[in-house]
């Protein structure tokens, strides 16, 4: 089986409810075997326009697990 990336490209609103809600990111995973594998800001756009502030790469260990 090949492992699935899901990138979440993310505005932050309020940095207070946003702190809350990542802390609890790992345990949500779990029941699909899924787990957090980078989450950074944004440093620079090379081309075109990004409006989002901040990025998540989450794996999966297959697609099938992406969709459930």
């Amino acid at each position: 089986m090949k492992k699935a990336y899901v990138i979440g490209h993310i505005t932050v609103k309020d940095s207070a409810k946003w702190r809350e809600y990542r802390n609890k990111v790992p345990s949500t995973l779990e029941p699909w075997g899924a787990e957090l594998v980078f989450r950074g800001k944004l440093d620079s756009v090379l081309s075109g326009n990004h409006a989002h502030h901040d990025t998540v790469v989450i794996r999966f260990p297959d697609s099938a697990a992406v969709n459930n």
